[in-house]
């Protein structure tokens, strides 16, 4: 389940033009400036706690042209794996899974975040895109974490993958996704774009700025049970 947004163009045909033709910092002012415009739909805070992470991992993520965000301080219900493409100037955003640990009694909503070996749960912080290879989930998409927060995701072997359990069929008969073992999962119809679109080399930030609400009522609002 995907939900593009396209900004005006003026917005950021300017960032994107910095972004191709300069030089390293002036496509990093770029970023700073384009990265709101392009995605004003993301929560602002994590929207500024990502280009700090871009700052403070300058020599590491050695491609900006698209930043993702994963916003777990919505429900998995929501589209909230937000793919910002700088150069084309439009954000994609997409259903993804939390880990059981971060979410024991399957509420649909992210409960905290952890590193711990397994924990099974989601951990918070920025990570860097690595290669990706063929595992039990099909393509997928290695991750290294790159703050305290996240530092053992390889041990973990958090990576991004697909898996049946984040189909979008499920929203309508039990109002939330399934929840993976702290690896950010998106459905079989998504991960062939999100593995193209989010490279090697990139920032993928997880956070989230506020607590997880109140849960979906089951069933949800307008959807029968039968």
């Amino acid at each position: 389940m995907a939900t593009p947004f396209l900004p005006s163009r003026r917005a950021v045909l300017q960032s994107a033009a910095l972004i191709a033709a300069c030089g390293a910092g002036a496509a990093d002012a770029a970023v700073q400036r384009g990265l709101a415009a392009v995605a004003p739909m993301v929560d602002p805070v994590l929207v500024a706690r990502a280009l700090d992470a871009l700052w403070r991992h300058d020599g590491i993520i050695w491609s900006r042209d698209v930043v993702a965000i994963a916003d777990f301080g919505l429900p998995s219900s929501a589209p909230r794996f937000h793919l910002i493409d700088m150069l084309a100037g439009k954000t994609t955003s997409l259903l993804v899974a939390h880990g059981k640990g971060s979410d024991p009694d399957h509420t649909g909503w992210l409960q905290s975040f952890s590193n711990e070996n397994g924990s099974e749960a989601t951990s918070e912080g920025a990570y860097l895109t690595g290669e990706t290879y063929t595992g039990i989930h099909g393509l997928s998409r290695r991750l290294a974490g790159l703050d305290p927060s996240d530092a053992n995701a390889e041990a973990r072997a958090i990576v991004i993958h697909s898996a049946r359990y984040v189909d979008p069929s499920l929203l309508a008969t039990q109002g939330r996704l399934g929840r993976s073992d702290g690896c950010f999962a998106f459905s079989e119809q998504d991960i062939g774009f999100v593995l193209a679109r989010l490279g090697q080399g990139r920032l993928l930030y997880a956070g989230r700025s506020h607590g997880p609400g109140a849960p979906i009522p089951f069933p949800a609002p307008g959807v029968s049970a039968t």
